[in-house]
């Protein structure tokens, strides 16, 4: 199947979502990854996850990481630059030296942490002003196989918020912990990922997702997929494995 963006290509990704919208997922989500870390026994931590090169008490460290970036403009410029320094695929150097930052710290220096920097976070990424959310990113994503660029509101409106709630996934699904979903909070992500997935792809469809963050979306005469919401974006953030229109990638 061809994977058809219908975009312009010389056009940035921009955050599909509201602002205030955005923004309430964004504190939302960080007290419901602190609620998931605050959940865990001492044994949890060190259970594998579905990324194989974190444990869990790594994938905390990566995202504490992550909200200290968003939180503070100066963070987020020593980590950008270091991971820089460090050369390769930047996204992995990036997240690489948060974990190894935060090596050392226990499950219990983790979990406070996160609970001073999480509201740090979102408000940080409120008041970033709407000039600067505009400004494109420098250097390149692959998604898909293929270039694009991407403003800094679709990271800081979308894609921040995303990362966290796929390791609240992760981490439940490593711990056998139970997944907080309403569909106020996560219905809103999904629906946001489904609307962007089918912009990529541009192709007919019915989509129908289950549980309390699914709904059904339809586009023209196109095949009916039905799955569990949850586990349709952990397909698209490659995390399973999709066929035709699942094959379909969306970051995370």
């Amino acid at each position: 199947m061809t994977k058809t963006d219908t975009r312009s290509k010389a056009e940035p990704r921009r955050s599909a979502l509201d602002r205030e919208v955005a923004i309430r997922l964004a504190a939302t989500e960080y007290g419901r990854f602190l609620d998931m870390l605050r959940s865990l026994s001492p044994e949890d931590w060190t259970l594998p996850t579905d990324c194989p090169a974190w444990d869990v008490r790594q994938m905390a460290a990566h995202c504490l990481g992550m909200a200290e970036l968003a939180a503070s403009p100066e963070e987020g410029a020593r980590q950008n630059e270091v991971a820089h320094r460090r050369g390769g695929v930047f996204i992995d150097a990036l997240t690489g030296l948060q974990v190894e930052e935060r090596g050392n710290m226990t499950p219990e220096e983790l979990i406070q942490r996160y609970a001073e920097v999480g509201p740090l976070a979102a408000q940080c990424r409120r008041e970033t002003p709407a000039e600067v959310l505009a400004m494109t990113m420098p250097g390149v994503q692959i998604v898909n196989g293929e270039q694009e660029h991407w403003v800094l509101g679709f990271l800081v409106d979308t894609i921040l918020t995303r990362d966290t709630w796929m390791h609240r996934v992760d981490t439940a699904r490593a711990t056998g912990r139970d997944l907080v979903l309403t569909p106020e909070h996560d219905g809103a992500i999904v629906a946001d990922v489904v609307a962007e997935w089918a912009g990529r792809h541009g192709m007919p469809h019915t989509l129908v997702l289950t549980g309390p963050a699914g709904g059904r979306w339809s586009r023209g005469d196109g095949p009916e997929l039905e799955l569990d919401a949850v586990e349709f974006c952990r397909v698209l953030s490659g995390r399973g494995h999709g066929d035709g229109l699942l094959g379909v990638e969306v970051p995370f």
